[in-house]
């Protein structure tokens, strides 16, 4: 397989309803669809769903098109590879820029599915014909507007919400969902947002007691030893996202219990291969999974559904349908959830037709590559 064509759309949609996390609002989001087209004339969809900020992670879109234009698309244009690890590997030694090299990934994952005439699910090894959906919801401006928000999302068939948190929003917003919902599974995260003090573990030790599924991410990424100290002190697991970008990361937070549950992302691990080959290593030693979302468009979120199918993800994952984010998506049809429940979809790559007239119109910038000719 050879890739002759590489075309680059950084597209800007507007959010259905805005969302704030410890950092930041946010009420659009402008991510860069991949297109690699091979000398088949097959295409292949990926989707580089990097933050505009440096708040979540060190990249941002602007980085990310750098990376891509720079590196990742003079990497495998014209490159002849058979398997995804082939041409993962001529970006191998690029150090970070994980969410620019997962757009890549996906393209490439959906490239050789759809050469294979594979579902995307089938050639990651997945065997669920369903994954359950959770939502994840933001800070609102009163508790009251958070409890809403709540009853609107288990009204739509969600059975697992997760309550973005930060210092001044934290035990009192989570006691008032769990008043109003004793039996809701429900987490709550961080985003990194708690500095290692004792009015931190505090913090951590009232919410401990709110029958919570997991605490995401309290610390800051590179703070194992806080999070394993925390893990000591807690009955409620801790969940790393953040602090787990490569699979050694994982290896040092299985190593010392840094945490119990693994949130998995693609873009965050740098794509599809390296999601999988963590999945397969939190198995290996039993610590439960879930698949993390960036609110991606559709392109990325039907590769969280496929990656979701692994037989290893026991938790309810961030694949809520399309509408609770966009009110038109760039596939067709959106990805949909029907009681917290999403169908994975068997028809070659990421099964879902790509809507191009919905890209373009939310086009803001193109960059397009071809194979020099002689």
């Amino acid at each position: 397989m050879r890739v002759e064509r590489i075309r680059l759309r950084r597209v800007l949609l507007p959010l259905v309803h805005s969302f704030q996390t410890s950092s930041h609002r946010k009420s659009s989001l402008e991510h860069i669809i991949v297109e690699l087209i091979d000398e088949s004339g097959r295409t292949g969809w990926g989707e580089i769903a990097s933050p505009a900020d440096p708040f979540y992670g060190p990249e941002t879109t602007d980085t990310a098109m750098l990376i891509a234009t720079r590196y990742l698309t003079p990497a495998v244009l014209g490159t002849h590879w058979d398997h995804p690890r082939e041409i993962e590997a001529t970006w191998a030694k690029i150090r970070g820029h994980e969410f620019a090299k997962a757009g890549y990934s996906i393209a490439v994952w959906d490239l050789f599915a759809r050469a294979n005439d594979q579902s995307l699910s089938s050639a990651l090894g997945g065997t669920r014909t369903t994954v359950t959906a959770g939502v994840s919801l933001g800070i609102e401006p009163t508790i009251p507007a958070l409890l809403s928000q709540v009853d609107a999302q288990m009204a739509a068939g969600y059975r697992r919400v997760k309550l973005k948190i930060a210092p001044g929003w934290d035990v009192d917003p989570v006691r008032a969902v769990r008043a109003a919902h004793p039996h809701l599974d429900l987490h709550v995260d961080a985003n990194g947002a708690y500095s290692d003090t004792d009015d931190a573990f505090a913090v951590m030790r009232a919410l401990d007691a709110e029958g919570l599924t997991m605490l995401e991410q309290p610390f800051a990424p590179r703070a194992f030893e806080a999070h394993a100290r925390l893990q000591r002190r807690l009955r409620t697991p801790v969940c790393l996202d953040e602090s787990i970008t490569t699979v050694d990361d994982l290896r040092t937070m299985i190593a010392i219990d840094a945490g119990r549950i693994l949130n998995i992302k693609v873009s965050r691990m740098g794509g599809l291969t390296a999601a999988r080959d963590a999945h397969d290593l939190a198995r290996a030693h039993g610590i439960p999974v879930w698949c993390g979302g960036m609110h991606e468009f559709g392109i990325g979120r039907a590769a969280n559904v496929a990656l979701s199918s692994l037989a290893g993800f026991t938790l309810p994952s961030d694949v809520s349908g399309s509408d609770k984010y966009y009110s038109r998506d760039v596939v067709s049809p959106p990805v949909s959830a029907v009681a917290g429940q999403v169908q994975v979809p068997t028809g070659a790559g990421l099964g879902y037709e790509v809507d191009d007239e919905a890209i373009s119109s939310h086009t803001v910038q193109t960059v397009d590559s071809h194979v020099a000719t002689v």
